[in-house]
């Protein structure tokens, strides 16, 4: 089945915005549905499409947009491939979770949880999978502070000006993504 006439039949299942991800020959169908939906659709790619593999699951920091959550789910019988998305709020990262509908979404969903804070309700565990227990906030974010590179000059930022050559003043040195000003970063 084409990429084209996969998402066209997810949408007709749940609704949904269907399209086709680029790749070429390997591009796959696409359907975005609202965070409401999101499990019913990845219901939808096993039970409509007969995708019985999961294949991975992931989130994206779009800033001010949200989180976009993406599944991808396989059909070993007929060879092809879907990807579900959803956008949650910054404000409520809030999914349901779909380890009923594939159990190997168990892992990728405490990933997300723990690197992004995307909550996905209904999840049997979401302790930390990767992370000490203590640890503070969600790394993956785009707004986490990288606090390694505030505590550790940035290898490579020499730029031009930069050296001490012949005693001359040296401007001062550019900072790595991640790092804020001094002033804006607490202690």
């Amino acid at each position: 089945m084409e990429p084209e006439r996969v998402a066209e039949t997810m949408a007709a299942a749940v609704g949904g915005v269907a399209s086709v991800s680029g790749g070429g020959r390997w591009a796959r169908g696409c359907l975005t549905v609202e965070p409401a939906h999101w499990a019913e659709a990845v219901r939808a790619a096993r039970d409509v499409l007969g995708c019985d593999f999961f294949d991975w699951l992931t989130a994206v920091d779009e800033l001010d947009q949200g989180y976009t959550v993406v599944l991808h789910a396989w059909s070993t019988a007929d060879r092809l491939g879907v990807l579900v998305r959803t956008v949650v709020p910054r404000s409520a990262p809030v999914l349901d979770s779909v380890v009923s509908v594939y159990s190997g979404a168990n892992w990728p969903e405490r990933e997300a949880h723990e690197m992004f804070g995307v909550e996905f309700r209904g999840h049997p565990d979401l302790r930390p999978l990767l992370l000490p227990p203590e640890f503070e906030g969600h790394p993956l974010r785009k707004d986490f502070v990288l606090a390694s590179r505030v505590a550790k000059a940035w290898p490579g930022a020499v730029e031009p000006g930069e050296s001490d050559v012949d005693g001359r003043t040296r401007r001062q040195p550019a900072r790595p993504p991640g790092v804020p000003d001094p002033s804006e970063w607490g202690a």
